[in-house]
């Protein structure tokens, strides 16, 4: 069956008669999976062909780690003991409003979590320890090259956005060649690349904090000022810079081919050069007033972002119902089960059905694997790698499968 989509299965799915158990929700749009045509079980054994990227990415996360220790270990011989541990805990402040923000955009489909770890390790450890090498040689090259302007224009607005940016889009890219199967569109493209920035200001504002801690001779007005710039004000500076790079690999990754992706690659990694320019040379738009400039430009340009993420998300839950309305269109769903999948308050209603009888986790599998499902059908309709897709395609009907027969055991009180 290997060479068949779920198209073609409709001969092969027969009705189960099933009596839903007491308490179950009832609504005509959103019943509780299970109700209704289940798939037969599955008559093939064969395995997705390739690896998933997970053997990468433990390799990947033992280096930058070790990276992250360099890293770390040169911070506390820059700032001391003392106030290396200080600026950590408040570096923590700014990269917790991060995260959150993050897990809020990837809430719909989550990444895993080893994918996510091996992105936050790459932006504190090895794009800090590149921008921390390779900027000063920039630097040189970039005065060299633009004699006429003055150093400290060079060093912030040309060579840090230029340098930093770069570091962190490879880390990017490199998730989109060993977690291919897990890089389904933009929105997964902003989860990756804002960890990855996510974890760069995170060591950054160690950086920061530190050097006002030193310069000042202790806790102070200067310290409080920069915490607060930095870590109320603009936590999510970075992340809405390389959040470009996300979004172009992750609209050119739907279609494939080397050149689109690196079309992709090179088309994000400007636009956030750019915007990192503008955020640190902004003040001189608007007379040097940080405060204006923040207002007037940056807060609209959050705002901008925010609703283009709602956007996205959108669109990710109209492509998830259009796909699994194929496979209900074959018997492996009823068309309650998609509104439910496919819906946010669907989802929240099936998990609450769950949670009466302690199935909450089993609902959760059955959700992501659904939403899995309808990701890499959209893959096979694009025409992208198809023989790993359909393997993977047929492995996800088999784990729905059985994830759907431990939740009617579960419901049914077996």
């Amino acid at each position: 069956m290997s060479g068949h989509n779920p198209d073609h299965f409709a001969g092969q799915a027969r009705a189960v008669p099933w009596t839903p158990p007491p308490g179950a929700p009832q609504p005509a749009a959103e019943q509780p999976p299970g109700y209704g045509p289940v798939p037969v079980q599955p008559l093939w054994s064969a395995q997705p062909r390739g690896g998933t990227g997970t053997a990468a990415t433990v390799l990947l996360i033992i280096g930058s780690s070790l990276a992250l220790l360099l890293v770390a270990w040169f911070l506390w011989w820059q700032l001391g003991t003392t106030a290396f541990l200080l600026c950590g805990i408040l570096a923590l402040v700014p990269l917790g409003i991060c995260l959150l923000g993050l897990h809020w955009v990837d809430r719909w489909e989550p990444e895993p979590r080893s994918a996510l770890l091996f992105a936050f390790l790459w932006g504190a450890g090895i794009s800090v320890g590149i921008a921390l090498l390779v900027g000063p040689y920039v630097r040189g090259a970039l005065h060299l090259l633009l004699p006429g302007l003055a150093p400290e224009f060079i060093g912030p607005v040309l060579e840090a956005p230029i340098v930093e940016e770069t570091a962190k889009g490879l880390g990017v890219l490199l998730l989109v060649l060993v977690r291919r199967s897990h890089f389904d569109g933009p929105v997964d493209g902003i989860v990756y690349a804002g960890t990855v920035a996510a974890g760069f200001a995170f060591t950054e504002n160690i950086l920061y904090f530190g050097s006002a801690l030193i310069s000042s001779g202790g806790l102070g007005a200067q310290l409080g000022f920069v915490f607060v710039l930095r870590g109320i004000f603009s936590p999510f500076a970075h992340v809405l810079f390389t959040a470009a790079i996300g979004v172009g690999l992750g609209i050119t990754v739907r279609r494939g081919g080397a050149l689109r992706i690196t079309a992709g690659f090179l088309g994000g990694l400007i636009a956030a050069i750019l915007g990192h320019m503008l955020w640190n040379g902004g003040t001189v738009l608007v007379s040097g007033s940080f405060f204006v400039f923040y207002f007037l430009l940056q807060v609209p340009l959050f705002a901008l972002a925010v609703t283009g993420v709602i956007l996205l998300r959108r669109a990710e839950q109209r492509l998830t119902r259009q796909r699994l309305g194929e496979y209900a269109a074959a018997g492996w769903f009823t068309p309650q089960e998609v509104l439910m999948l496919s819906t946010r308050a669907g989802r929240h209603q099936a998990m609450a059905w769950a949670g009466r009888f302690g199935a909450r986790s089993t609902m959760k599998t059955f959700i992501r694997e659904a939403t899995r499902l309808a990701l890499t059908r959209q893959q096979i309709a694009a025409g992208r790698d198809l023989p790993a897709n359909r393997a993977a395609e047929h492995t996800l009907l088999h784990d729905l499968t059985r994830t759907r027969g431990t939740m009617l055991a579960r419901a049914g009180g077996s």
